[in-house]
């Protein structure tokens, strides 16, 4: 018999819905790390990453019934991620507004802020982790994924439900903001 291990992604899921608890485990410690990057570099903030990915899994656990063994599991669960993103940047307007913390309309609203260090590259990090957070979703999402996770823009077409060209002209455009915002233009 296959250990769970060696099974490829499909084959986990089947697995799952098999009844087999330990496939799912592995679908998560398989999945976990670069879910984890791609949350944080959305979100911008670690304790906020850490909750939003296990509301992804909690998501994907329930849904797996839904998914189509013929595409890519991670490609399928950074797109539930990414919901779970957006639903968290809507959330955390409304609460904002009702709030009066902020103004819902402020530009960057999303934006945790850094912690300050005493390293100048401490800094600098933490200057791009804000610029990134601060992109709209419509730039992020593929810059992220094509970042931390090396996807190919024809993976992150289809998790974003875009064309591939339209990836490439994104992540440009992203790639350009961030030039300017940062000053490295």
């Amino acid at each position: 018999m296959t250990s769970p291990d060696e099974r490829d992604d499909a084959a986990l899921v089947a697995g799952v819905l098999a009844g087999d608890q330990r496939a799912f485990t592995q679908l998560m410690r398989r999945h976990k790390d670069g879910l984890y990057r791609f949350v944080r570099g959305y979100v911008g903030d670690a304790s906020e990453a850490y909750d939003l990915v296990q509301e992804a899994f909690v998501a994907a656990w329930h849904a797996l019934a839904r998914y189509d063994g013929r595409r890519p599991f991670g490609v399928w669960l950074k797109r539930i991620a990414i919901n779970k993103c957006r639903d968290w940047r809507r959330r955390r307007a409304v609460r904002q507004f009702f709030y009066r913390a902020e103004d819902i309309n402020r530009p960057g609203l999303e934006i945790a802020q850094p912690i300050p260090t005493g390293s100048d590259h401490e800094d600098e990090l933490a200057r791009l982790d804000s610029a990134i957070a601060a992109l709209p979703p419509g730039l992020k999402e593929p810059l992220l994924l094509s970042l931390t996770e090396e996807m190919a823009y024809r993976e992150i077409g289809e998790a974003l439900g875009i064309t591939a060209k339209a990836v490439e002209v994104r992540i440009y455009r992203a790639k350009r903001a961030l030039a300017e915002v940062l000053g490295t233009h």
